[in-house]
């Protein structure tokens, strides 16, 4: 331990990097309007440097002690971190939000980690990748791969055999994935009866709801749309 004794000024250092790291990727997840921001990643960061730099001072501290072991405070907050990466999680209906925000929470926590152990480069490199992650590839997804929302959509027609091809070439046009089908024939009473196609879509959070509902309501004998969200 003689060639890497910590010094109050590596301490004071290393605690500032930590805060750093955290407030450039809090920052980000701030920017987006995540439930943890910028004080959750910071604290978590700096609270992450401040156990490593304590692991390795244990040690080097207490030198009679035989079973000193660095790492074993820093598994620790490996596995104490997920408490709060679940926290961040929010369940909306089929669709959880919040797991890319969870990981950068875990990730931030190793960032600090690497920076109370001196490994100054991995966690420059480290943050430098997570960047690129939420920012650049955050684009590359939107503009490639949309995200989507299982939706129940019910459209009532007029007519009792409507033209659903027509519908499902609507929502074809507009990217949206059909995942089940259900006409129910015969709706209605006396001699004014009509349909009613339940659609069950994946829906690109892209989609411009109201051009695809103006769409669907000039289509055949459209009467009524309504769109759920499924739970």
């Amino acid at each position: 331990m003689d060639a890497s004794q910590l010094t109050e000024m590596d301490m004071v250092i290393r605690l500032g990097l930590g805060f750093l790291a955290g407030a450039i990727i809090g920052l980000e997840r701030t920017s987006r309007h995540q439930v943890a921001g910028l004080r959750t990643h910071v604290l978590i960061s700096t609270g992450a440097t401040l156990l490593m730099l304590l692991s390795i001072w244990l040690p080097q501290e207490f030198t009679t002690m035989k079973n000193g072991d660095p790492g074993r405070i820093a598994a620790q907050v490996v596995s104490g971190i997920g408490f709060l990466g679940a926290g961040a999680m929010i369940r909306l209906g089929n669709n959880i939000k919040g797991l890319t925000t969870a990981a950068s929470l875990w990730l931030i926590a190793a960032i600090g980690l690497a920076i109370g152990a001196g490994m100054f480069l991995a966690a420059a490199v480290t943050l430098v990748i997570t960047l690129i992650t939420l920012i650049i590839l955050n684009l590359f997804e939107k503009r490639f791969f949309p995200s989507e929302r299982n939706k129940l959509l019910e459209l009532s027609y007029k007519s009792n055999n409507p033209n659903t091809k027509e519908t499902i070439d609507i929502l074809q046009s507009f990217a949206i994935r059909i995942l089940s089908m259900d006409l129910d024939q015969g709706m209605g009473k006396g001699k004014k009866k009509g349909a009613r196609l339940r659609i069950f879509v994946g829906i690109p959070d892209t989609t411009d709801i109201a051009k695809l509902a103006k769409a669907l309501k000039t289509s055949g004998t459209v009467e009524r749309i309504t769109m759920k969200e499924n739970y």
